[in-house]
């Protein structure tokens, strides 16, 4: 297990900072087969999974369904054949938060 992965959520408000330059680069240390993007001016944490066919693709989104339902933080998730696309962000900050990172890492747990 990953320190990141071990870290604890916190509750994030709309008023709660985005992380900086800085502080994104440090944590895509810890995760670095995830890739920012931005999405109408909203930066993101995504990464793509895949699978040999489209079960193993729908049961990895369950789990990464049950792990959002633990954290109370809630990925966009893609589910095709043989891969699932998951995207992490805050929507009260339109941004990204610790929060993202942690829960990137647990995803990296789960795919395992």
């Amino acid at each position: 297990m990953s320190q990141l992965s071990q870290q604890q959520c916190e509750a994030c408000r709309s008023d709660s900072p985005r992380l900086t330059d800085e502080q994104i680069a440090e944590y895509r240390r810890e995760v670095p087969e995830w890739q920012i993007v931005e999405r109408d001016g909203i930066m993101q944490l995504e990464r793509v999974f895949t699978f040999p066919d489209f079960r193993q693709a729908l049961t990895f989104t369950d789990r990464v369904g049950e792990l959002a339902e633990e954290a109370d933080h809630h990925p966009a998730l893609l589910t095709e054949w043989g891969k699932v696309t998951v995207t992490w962000w805050s929507h009260k900050i339109k941004g990204l938060h610790s929060n993202d990172f942690i829960l990137a890492a647990r995803t990296d747990e789960v795919a395992k």
